[in-house]
């Protein structure tokens, strides 16, 4: 045992300290989710690895560039739905310190987690840091994409990234086979581990270019926006329409082993989007469910949280006689059900489908705020391909629309992608108000695609205050970056009712 992981004398006090920290940042109203955690961490090195050993299930690592949050929220959500206890990071904050600030809320303060899997979001390259004190049971690996150039550098670093979390799981590594840097590390996984791909019906693909092949998805030709692919309901059935889709993602995209798409099978296929609505092909069937989920990105990332989570049910099923208790935590009261694990194990792709309906979005990604009798709408960018599916999927028409764009450390530094994202589809409606610390390079970046811009202002708070009380009735957009979506929330919460998502106000 190492100095990071062994016990010291005073770790019996962690979960006391943490919580302590915690409530006091909450009554200070500082907002941070994560200090309490690097506290912890400071104090008590070995606290998250021995805290997330108890689990009998163990952890489903989310990481990858685009859709952490509202993957994670949706494979949380199924998996206790279906009648497991999960322990979540659900407030976004997806560094280690992140994690161990929300455990900080769960244990006991003798130490003790009731759950029986953990299902964690982590940033890229905290992943890598993770699964050096945790090797996780599943990881889901979702996209790579040029994200916070100033962190990662270019993408194959990020890729490299991901390998390490790959190489470290023990258990099933599910992987998106569209994207090819991410299908390439089937070749890294343990041979011990097994390996499943999500993936995407080909009348799709072009609404989900890679980093590589990148068009646009403001305006697909011969396909329209996504939004009014969304409202059509168009299903796959090998017609023209997926003849033009590998137009953009041509079927002769290979990952690094030489490998197409069709080549790789996927365990969950999304074959078709409607509004508010998809088709999954698993087992060879078509299955049609109703979702609350916003935006056409997000059903993509339904069928990565419906992968990992067969495979989650797939070893119940196999180990359930063998988990009939907990690993020992010296009390009989974290023994997991046999009862209760013998029902999830009875889960069927019915039941998979009813859980994946009743999921909201996560805090800021799409999330739905009523404001002096406007419906604001916000929704997080923070690369090119986040913006450009965001823009394609929510329609300026009829509505108004604000861009909050900031350069703190959780945003990324480097603000030169927004130089990559098409913002024509704006020119009709205009932008009513563009705010945040980088408002200025915003609206110039808007001039050179002919937007509109109403107003200006850098003053944030004071900014949204003005935007979402103009025009009392018509709905409203805010896209906005990490840091300046949390500002947008808090001053939003001081103006009506919000969900309380743990980060403060």
């Amino acid at each position: 045992m190492d100095a990071k992981t062994r016990r010291p004398w005073h770790a019996f006090a962690t979960p006391l300290i943490g919580k302590a920290v915690r409530k006091a940042a909450r009554l200070a109203h500082s907002g941070g989710s994560a200090f309490p955690g690097k506290i912890a961490e400071t104090i008590d090195p070995g606290f998250l690895a021995r805290t997330l050993g108890q689990l009998p299930l163990g952890v489903v690592l989310v990481s990858g560039t685009n859709g952490k949050t509202t993957t994670t929220r949706m494979v949380a959500s199924v998996l206790e739905n279906l009648g497991l206890k999960v322990f979540t990071n659900p407030t976004g904050s997806n560094f280690t310190r992140g994690v161990v600030s929300a455990l900080l809320d769960r244990v006991t303060l003798g130490g003790r987690l009731d759950a029986d899997i953990a299902v964690l979001e982590l940033d890229e390259a905290y992943a890598v840091h993770f699964v050096r004190q945790i090797k996780p049971r599943y990881c889901l690996l979702l996209n790579v994409m040029r994200d916070q150039l100033d962190r990662f550098g270019e993408i194959d670093n990020t890729a490299r990234l991901l390998s390490s979390v790959a190489e470290a799981t023990t258990g099933t590594v599910v992987l998106n086979r569209e994207d090819p840097r991410i299908a390439a590390l089937a070749d890294v996984a343990p041979a011990t581990a097994s390996v499943r791909y999500f993936g995407l019906d080909a009348s799709l693909r072009s609404f989900f270019p890679s980093d590589d092949d990148m068009a646009t998805t403001v305006s697909l030709p011969g396909l329209g926006t996504a939004a009014e692919h969304m409202e059509s309901g168009q299903a796959s059935d090998g017609s023209d329409a997926a003849d033009k889709a590998g137009q953009s993602c041509p079927d002769g995209d290979s990952d690094a082993g030489g490998r197409t798409p069709e080549a790789l099978p996927a365990d969950v296929t999304l074959m078709a989007v409607g509004d508010h609505q998809a088709t999954f092909r698993i087992d060879g069937i078509g299955l049609t469910t109703p979702v609350r989920l916003e935006g056409v990105y997000n059903l993509y990332n339904a069928a990565a949280a419906l992968a990992v989570v067969r495979a989650v049910l797939a070893d119940i099923r196999r180990d359930a006689v063998g988990m009939t208790r907990a690993k020992s935590t010296g009390s009989p009261d974290f023994d997991v059900s046999a009862a209760r694990m013998t029902s999830v194990a009875q889960s069927d792709t019915d039941a998979l489908m009813a859980a994946l309906s009743t999921v909201t979005p996560a805090f800021g990604r799409g999330e739905s705020i009523d404001v002096n009798g406007s419906t604001v709408e916000l929704l997080l960018v923070k690369n090119p391909m986040g913006f450009r599916l965001s823009l394609a999927s929510f329609p300026s028409e009829g509505h108004d629309t604000m861009i909050c764009i900031n350069d703190e450390y959780a945003d990324g530094r480097d603000m030169s992608w927004l130089w990559d994202v098409d913002f024509t589809s704006l020119r009709g409606t205009g932008v009513a108000m563009v705010s945040g610390v980088r408002a200025w390079d915003m609206a110039l970046r808007l001039e050179y695609d002919q937007v509109p811009v109403a107003e200006v202002d850098t003053e944030l708070d004071k900014a949204v205050e003005r935007f979402v009380t103009a025009d009392p009735g018509t709905p409203k957009h805010i896209y906005c970056t990490y840091t300046a979506m949390l500002a947008v929330r808090a001053r939003l919460g001081r103006m009506t009712e919000v969900a309380d998502a743990g980060v403060g106000r």
